[in-house]
């Protein structure tokens, strides 16, 4: 990758807050550095917004709202139409800015360009079918009508680990729906929002109606939005312990919550699966975004008559991965997203060795420089251990063994968590009792990838609530409004 090309597009991208359609500095030139997790560099450095400048987002977005619910629902959709289509024609842009500040692969960095401009253009799509109903009253002498009306101004807060399509999947269909929105991106990722914020006023989004924020305070420069009459939406996407504190924090305005919060996704492998397929299932499920992906297979429970055979075959698959810098040619696997992730990582498995489990292949960093850690696969995981109770946000892959479909799926919902299970079978029925029984929002059934802009995203248990995407994605910035009348 040409370097001089990174430093044209790192100094292309606006650093400031976006307020009111208007880039401008923190209060008192407050600014934070964004790290490169490859080399641990300094990219830039970005507005570090304060108190005050949050409150003047929400003012923004809150004289905005009025105008924007009036818009004509077509107007709003052309508006995202074109955000698409300019995030589209960026998309070399997006990529390359998410690859530097996160660490993804480029080829990986482009698929999230698809992905996340795909939310512009299915809600563009959404937002003219918004609609209620007119019917009698089954008692007669009135009839009753309904309306659905924009929810008001929304806070939304994202995580980095997919830093363009997290931000797409809350701002167009809140912006279909009707609603101003301030959003809060992530402190290590905040660029490609920002770029994202450029691309969408340069589509006809009006001031005040999409507002960013970066800031290092997020607790003290959130708390008080959240708690802020005038705001009506939280939406989040992050850990399950945030997510309960904002849950706790939002209850004092009663708002309209969303939570897209961790996962434990179990993955399933049964006697009767194909096993090409399965390896293939599990190291796009286990390894997308080096495996920082809420919907990442966290634990690989394996029928015993294939265990040993999948066992081999996936350390194979996962020792071959080219680790290194996302830039670079042939490379498959990026860093972690910082020192604290990488070291978070390599103590869970050395926690499991140490408790009897064994490595076939990995379990350790790799290089001097950036945040790298190697594709690890681990047997004879031991029941309790971390990698089997928590969230691993890397790339290990902690095999157990089972003997029944019971058992298995005992194993598979004994967690708090329930965003996302995967199931590999060549078994018609099997495959369907086992999405039926899996205990998630989300079920891949012989598939390792299920995300999809058309398809409703979401979790049940402390994997949150809400759905995003879909037809049922624009419903959480909608009210509903019921007028009686008499006739």
């Amino acid at each position: 990758m040409d370097t001089q090309r990174e430093k044209e597009l790192i100094t292309s991208v606006p650093t400031g807050l976006f307020v009111g359609g208007a880039w401008r500095g923190a209060a008192g030139g407050r600014t934070v550095e964004v790290e490169d997790p490859a080399t641990g560099s300094v990219l830039t450095a970005v507005a570090d917004a304060s108190v005050a400048d949050g409150t003047a987002a929400l003012d923004a977005a809150v004289a905005a709202a009025p105008g924007w619910a009036r818009t004509p629902t077509r107007e709003r959709a052309e508006v995202l139409r074109r955000a698409y289509e300019l995030v589209t024609a960026r998309a070399d842009d997006f990529a390359l800015l998410m690859t530097l500040e996160m660490g993804k692969p480029l080829a990986e960095a482009r698929g999230e360009v698809v992905y996340g401009a795909e939310f512009l253009r299915w809600f563009s799509e959404e937002a003219p079918r918004i609609s209620g109903r007119y019917a009698q009253n089954p008692v007669g002498g009135s009839r009753l009508l309904t309306l659905k009306q924009p929810v008001g101004p929304v806070l939304a807060i994202l995580p980095w680990n997919f830093p363009l399509a997290m931000g797409t999947r809350k701002i167009a269909p809140a912006l279909a729906a009707g609603c101003t929105i301030v959003v809060k991106p992530a402190t290590q990722t905040p660029l490609t929002t920002l770029l994202l914020a450029q691309v969408l006023a340069e589509a006809g989004v009006p001031d005040g109606v999409v507002n960013v924020v970066t800031t290092t305070s997020t607790g003290e420069v959130m708390e008080p939005l959240i708690r802020d009459p005038r705001l009506r939406k939280l939406t989040f996407t992050g850990s399950t312990a945030v997510g309960r504190t904002l849950v706790e924090q939002s209850a004092q305005q009663l708002l309209r919550v969303s939570m897209e919060l961790g996962g434990n996704a179990p993955f399933l492998v049964f006697d009767d699966a194909d096993l090409g397929k399965a390896v293939d299932g599990a190291v796009l499920a286990k390894m997308r975004n080096s495996g920082e992906a809420c919907t990442a297979a966290n634990r690989f429970y394996v029928q015993r008559g294939i265990a040993g055979e999948f066992s081999r075959a996936l350390a194979e698959r996962m020792g071959s991965l080219v680790v290194g810098r996302g830039t670079e040619d042939g490379v498959q696997v990026g860093p972690l997203i910082d020192a604290r992730a990488r070291d978070g990582v390599a103590r869970r498995v050395e926690e499991a060795v140490g408790a009897g489990a064994r490595v076939l292949v990995g379990g350790s960093g790799v290089g001097d420089a950036g945040y790298f850690y190697a594709p690890t696969v681990v047997t004879d995981v031991p029941a309790g251990s971390r990698l089997l109770t928590e969230e691993t946000f890397g790339p290990v892959a902690p095999v157990v063994v089972f003997d029944t479909e019971e058992e298995g799926l005992a194993l598979a919902n004994d967690t708090e968590y329930g965003l996302i299970g995967y199931a590999f079978t060549e078994g018609l029925e099997r495959g369907m009792r086992v999405a039926e029984a899996l205990e998630t929002g989300m079920v891949g059934l012989n598939s390792g990838v299920v995300s999809n802009a058309a398809a409703p995203f979401g979790g049940v248990k402390a994997s949150g609530f809400g759905r995003e995407g879909g037809a049922e994605g624009i419903e959480e910035y909608l009210e509903t409004k019921y007028v009686g009348f008499p006739l």
